[in-house]
């Protein structure tokens, strides 16, 4: 080999490319490092383009301070997003770069309809359950209550929107939602009862069950009051109870 001049020149070439190449990228390396690459900003702003409701500079800043590292060309923009998808309120966030020394952060924010479960989380009106401050939640609207198996969430909030389109009629409103582990179905009214709906045994059940509740009840709530639950899950009739007011339940139930 060493007397191949051919192979002697190509080895010194491909030795004094790799160094350049080397010396190349740790130019390239110091040279993105340099201070004057320092991030000078985050711009944060809605993907919409609307107000903020609960996203405010303070939980911004508490959520992020001291977690994004970097400057305008190192700054890792996929942990910049999870930095920002993590503090409260936040559903979503995409990150941009901006010469010369800023970073452009759009927010989507959450919005709750409701509670879920018993452990203080919320339900926002895309079915997403999160953890924010209730008391903050709670000065927007009254909520809701939601229950359910975990991964039915968009499942209860769909059937919580057709509940009030069908007791509407009745002048009645949905004020809690609950799917059991077996998947039966158990919804509160604004009037305080409980109206037990149970499984669905075709496509329609639960709407074929609502639409009888609300055709006699009119009827009912002239001749009970005070009614406490309500068990529509019998094929042709209901079973209810009231305060000083007890019905025998049929046992055979649909």
């Amino acid at each position: 080999m060493w007397h191949d001049v051919k192979a002697l020149n190509a080895t010194a070439s491909g030795m004094v490319a790799l160094s350049v190449l080397a010396c190349a990228v740790a130019g390239v390396w110091w040279l993105a490092n340099r201070p004057v690459f320092d991030l000078r900003s985050i711009r944060v702003e809605t993907m919409d383009k609307s107000e903020f409701k609960h996203v405010n500079h303070l939980t911004l800043r508490n959520g992020t301070q001291g977690r994004i590292v970097g400057n305008f060309f190192t700054a890792n923009l996929e942990q910049v997003r999870q930095v920002f998808e993590a503090v409260p309120w936040v559903r979503r966030a995409s990150v941009r770069r901006e010469w010369p020394d800023q970073l452009i952060v759009s927010l989507e924010e959450h919005e709750a309809l409701g509670t879920w479960g018993e452990d203080g989380r919320l339900l926002s009106v895309k079915g997403d359950v999160f953890t924010a401050n209730l008391a903050e939640a709670e000065e927007d609207h009254e909520l809701p209550e939601f229950s359910g198996p975990d991964g039915s969430e968009k499942e209860v909030l769909a059937r919580y929107g057709e509940l009030k389109q069908w007791f509407a009629p009745a002048s009645l409103e949905p004020k809690a939602l609950a799917l059991s582990s077996r998947y039966a179905w158990t919804v509160k009214l604004d009037n305080g009862a409980s109206v037990a709906l149970g499984r669905e045994a075709t496509h329609d059940t639960l709407r074929q069950r609502v639409d009888r509740l609300v055709r006699i009840w009119p009827q009912i709530a002239a001749r009970v009051p005070n009614i406490e639950t309500i068990d529509m899950r019998y094929q042709n009739g209901l079973a209810l109870s009231a305060a000083g007011l007890k019905i025998p339940a049929d046992t055979k139930k649909h």
